[in-house]
């Protein structure tokens, strides 16, 4: 039974930065690995994706250049590092894998309890 467990979220001021980990119970399993979110009232939404095969990223247009997707293949563990974090980026963030190259959640079939981040 694969497992993805995400940390990192908390509470941070307009500016700040942080790091969230999604810890998987096998990294292997899939080749496609996702960050999605979602803000109260609103569809969850891709915001990074990373492909294991060639390590091609993926970032949509509101987090470009602020928000960088990585794994390391050691630890099972995939990251997003966020900086220059804005109010609009509050949101539940979720970690995703699959084996279907897209921005669905359809696209993904495995997925975390999700954690939250909030930026005032």
């Amino acid at each position: 039974h694969v497992q993805l467990v995400e940390s990192g979220g908390g509470s941070v001021q307009a500016g700040e930065s942080l790091r969230l980990s999604c810890a998987a119970s096998d990294y292997s399993f899939s080749r496609y690995w996702a960050w999605f979110r979602q803000a109260p009232g609103k569809e969850r939404e891709a915001v990074a994706t990373i492909y294991t095969g060639g390590g091609s990223t993926y970032y949509a247009n509101s987090v470009k250049d602020r928000f960088t997707i990585s794994r390391d293949n050691a630890k099972n563990t995939l990251y997003l590092q966020m900086n220059s974090l804005k109010p609009e980026d509050t949101a539940m963030y979720y970690c995703a894998a699959g084996d279907r190259c897209g921005l669905a959640q359809v696209d993904f079939g495995y997925w975390g309890q999700g954690t939250q981040v909030t930026v005032s």
